[in-house]
């Protein structure tokens, strides 16, 4: 994007920047976690968007991978694992019971680790633990 002075805008000139892994974001992770409709009985909403980075193209069918210490669960428990894939707007969903607070924070864990793409884990912590929904962004890097 130009600005009136025929300059490019530093925002579009750098593009939009990678997700960087967060620490603890890897703790429990199962490789290959199955794509399922829904974890357990439901009642959170884990949701979120995928983007290349540089140019912030929506980016579908990559496979998110959601776990967490829940009502039905610990995080180290495989049922307390799934996988979800991007609609065509790079928009992901996966329902799954409750979130509840372990080692003092209500938090869940996403990754990417497919292969296209760098790997990048997530551990988004919810404001309060009654909350029935959390987001979590990923900006992937071409691997």
């Amino acid at each position: 994007m130009t600005t009136g002075t025929g300059l490019m805008s530093p925002v579009r000139a750098q593009g939009l920047a990678p997700t960087t892994t967060m620490r603890g974001g890897a703790n429990n992770y199962r490789p290959g976690a199955p794509i399922v409709d829904r974890i357990g009985g439901g009642g959170f909403m884990m949701s979120g968007t995928v983007r290349r980075a540089g140019d912030g193209a929506p980016l579908a069918g990559i496979r998110i991978q959601i776990w967490a210490h829940t009502t039905e669960g610990r995080e180290r428990d495989t049922r307390s694992h799934g996988a979800t894939l991007t609609n065509a707007d790079g928009v992901f969903q996966l329902e799954m019971p409750q979130i509840v607070p372990t080692f003092g924070q209500p938090h869940g864990h996403l990754a990417y680790d497919s292969g296209d793409f760098q790997t990048v884990f997530l551990r988004p912590v919810m404001a309060n633990s009654r909350d029935t929904s959390l987001s979590a962004h990923f900006v992937l890097q071409p691997a």
